[in-house]
C-alpha cells in the first residue's frame, strides 16, 4: 500500500501505477480490464484517465518514442511534485510479432526493452548508439515482475523492440532478428517510456498484444480488434500481479 494525494489530503490506496499506451484505443482497452469508471485528470502537457479507487492512471502518451517519453515524463513529474510518486510504469498496447514465437493474438511481456534503430548505418552494418559512445539502448524490467506477469497472463517473455519506423519488408524483419535473436515483438513507444521511468528511478514493465506479423505490410491480415481484446483480458490477469509485486524481490 502507498499514500496518494487527492484534493489536498493523503489517503491510502492500491499501488500507484502509470500505464502508458500510444493511442486512446489502447488506453481504453486497458481501462476495460477494471470494473470501475475513469475520470479525466488534466495536467500540464498530459491528460490522465484515472481508474476509480484502483491506484491506476492511464495515459495515451502518443505515437513514437520521443512523444511517449515526453508525455510519460510529464506525468511522472506531476505525480512526484504532488507528493504521490508512481511506484511502477507499464508500457502497454498492441504490437507486431516476430514469427513463430509471437503469433497474432498472443501476449508478450518484455524482459528487455530495446531501441532497435537508435544508432548509425555504416558500410559494415548497423551500430547501436552505445557503440558510438552515447547513451543506452536497453532497459531491463524487474526479473521477478516479468516472471510473475508471464505466469499470470500466459505471455511469452522476450525482447520487445522499439522502432521509429515500423517494419514493412521481409528484409528489414530478417535484419532485426539477426541483430536481436531474442526479439518477440516490435512497437514504437516502450523505450521512450522506459527512458522516462528510468530518469525518475521508477521500475518499468512492457506488455504487448500482437496484432500482426512483423514483415511485409498486409493490412488485411491485421487483427487489431482481437489484439485489443487480448490486451484487455491480459491486463485483467496482470493487475493482481502488479498489486502484489514487491520491488525488493529484485
Amino acid at each position: 500500500m502507498v499514500l496518494q494525494a487527492e484534493e489536498g489530503r493523503l489517503i491510502t490506496s492500491a499501488p500507484h501505477v502509470l500505464v502508458a499506451t500510444a493511442v486512446p484505443a489502447e488506453r481504453d482497452a486497458v481501462a476495460r480490464a477494471f470494473p470501475g469508471t475513469t475520470k479525466e485528470v488534466r495536467l500540464p502537457g498530459v491528460t490522465l484517465h484515472r481508474v476509480d479507487s484502483s491506484g491506476y492512471d492511464l495515459l495515451a502518451a502518443g505515437v513514437g518514442p520521443a512523444l511517449a517519453a515526453a508525455s510519460t515524463a510529464a506525468a511522472l513529474t506531476a505525480a512526484a511534485l504532488a507528493g504521490a510518486p508512481y511506484g511502477l510504469v507499464v508500457s502497454a498496447g498492441i504490437a507486431g510479432g516476430f514469427r513463430p514465437g509471437a503469433p497474432v493474438g498472443s501476449l508478450v511481456v518484455a524482459d528487455e526493452i530495446t531501441a532497435a534503430d537508435l544508432g548509425a548505418e555504416t558500410a559494415d552494418g548497423f551500430l547501436p548508439v552505445t557503440e558510438l559512445g552515447f547513451g543506452a539502448v536497453s532497459h531491463r524490467p524487474p526479473e521477478s515482475l516479468v516472471r510473475a506477469a508471464s505466469a499470470a497472463t500466459g505471455a511469452r517473455a522476450g525482447a520487445v523492440l522499439t522502432v521509429s519506423t515500423v517494419t514493412g519488408t521481409a528484409t528489414r524483419a530478417d535484419a532485426l532478428r539477426d541483430r536481436h535473436p531474442r526479439a518477440l515483438a516490435e512497437a514504437m513507444e516502450g523505450f521512450g517510456v522506459a527512458e522516462a521511468a528510468g530518469a525518475h528511478g521508477v521500475p518499468v514493465l512492457e506488455i504487448r498484444a500482437v496484432s500482426n506479423p512483423v514483415g511485409p505490410r498486409d493490412r488485411a491480415a491485421w487483427r487489431i480488434g482481437d489484439a485489443l481484446a487480448a490486451l484487455t483480458e491480459g491486463f485483467g490477469k496482470l493487475a493482481p500481479v502488479l498489486e502484489s509485486w514487491n520491488p525488493h524481490d529484485d
